[in-house]
């Protein structure tokens, strides 16, 4: 594709986007945006993984992170940092990516030949300026398979601001609801791990989120992961999911989020909106991008 109509193909990508959420009060004073984006099979080369990809593919991913306008994205399925590099341009975003290795297990991907599964990683990718410190990988929420994902975990520390904790993460598939599918009992051994992240982070002075690909319906009625995790005990783990009880719309497929922010009571005072940012146009992945705002105090 010659330049002048990547151009013109960005714009009118942009001009695609939408944003649909709600805001609990108009923005007064200064904030700041998190985000989380399931990047599906980002690659670092073209035409590699799961989703092959193009210049023109990376170049409206880039128009689509730069339209979010989010200051600190949790992001997943991401083979490396410079794969998150091609579309969080490192003029603006410094990009943090898990540790693990995994097993390098490759094979086919969904049964079509010529597509092999690369690595997928969580992350984050923070503006520039922002200042962070970087925890140690959560890796109790791998549950001892070195093909599970582990979490990313940040400390922001916005200036003017209070601090605030960030964790990424993308739990098991294939248990979006209920405890009967084979996948479920992975998940359900991932959720003792997640709950004393959750804990640890509430008996501590500092407000936290937990964002990323929870490949669950948390936002159900009864749903017993999130039961298990809002308890209200210790008293800051009683928790919000930032989305509240919007349906999702990135796909008329499914209504119900699996992606989520999820907020302790301290954050979740400081919420100001939410926002699903869909694509309008051709989707850049199988998942949209989420954000929550919230205040500075």
């Amino acid at each position: 594709m010659k330049p002048a109509t990547i151009f013109v193909a960005l714009g009118l990508f942009a001009a695609a986007c939408t944003a649909t959420g709600s805001s609990n009060s108009p923005h007064s004073g200064p904030v700041i945006k998190l985000a989380s984006w399931n990047m599906e099979h980002l690659a670092e080369r073209n035409n590699s993984g799961c989703r092959p990809r193009t210049d023109a593919d990376y170049a409206a991913m880039r128009a689509y992170v730069d339209d979010l306008g989010a200051d600190v994205i949790a992001i997943q399925e991401v083979e490396t940092k410079a794969a998150a590099e091609r579309v969080f341009n490192p003029a603006i975003y410094t990009v943090v990516i898990e540790d693990r290795i995994g097993t390098d297990r490759g094979g086919a991907c969904r049964g079509r030949d010529g597509l092999t599964i690369n690595a997928q990683r969580t992350g984050f990718a923070v503006r520039n300026g922002l200042a962070f410190e970087r925890h140690p990988d959560v890796t109790n929420i791998q549950v001892g398979n070195p093909d599970l994902r582990s979490g990313v975990d940040l400390m922001v520390r916005p200036r003017g601001g209070a601090p605030i904790r960030v964790l990424s993460v993308h739990l098991k598939s294939g248990c979006s609801s209920g405890d009967r599918n084979d996948a479920c009992p992975v998940l359900f051994e991932q959720v003792p791990a997640m709950e004393r992240w959750i804990d640890d982070r509430a008996v501590e002075g500092v407000r936290f989120a937990v964002l990323g690909d929870f490949n669950r319906r948390m936002g159900m009625a009864n749903d017993a992961v999130w039961a298990e995790w809002d308890d209200s005990s210790p008293p800051n783990s009683d928790l919000a999911l930032a989305s509240g009880d919007e349906s999702a719309g990135c796909n008329p497929r499914y209504r119900d989020f699996i992606d989520f922010i999820v907020l302790d009571r301290r954050a979740t005072a400081n919420l100001r909106s939410f926002e699903e940012r869909t694509f309008g146009g051709q989707a850049l992945s199988d998942h949209c991008a989420i954000s929550a705002t919230l205040s500075l105090r």
